[in-house]
């Protein structure tokens, strides 16, 4: 992630997802990206751009 123009590690949560803070509901499962297990990749994904922090986020944008 970068933040001030320096890259840092991004969190990566107790389910092994890094969720963004510049895009709510932007969920990454890393072990599942890196093993290639697409499948689970677009179901966290999925999850996310479900959550309530997504709507928040899309709100915000119409307002």
């Amino acid at each position: 992630m970068l933040s001030e123009g320096e890259y840092i590690s991004a969190k990566i949560d107790e389910n092994g997802v890094i969720k963004s803070k510049v895009f709510p509901g932007l969920w990454l499962a890393v072990k599942s990206l890196i093993e290639g297990n697409l499948a689970e990749v677009l179901n966290v994904l999925q999850q996310g751009l479900s959550s309530s922090e997504h709507q928040d986020f899309v709100n915000q944008l119409h307002s």
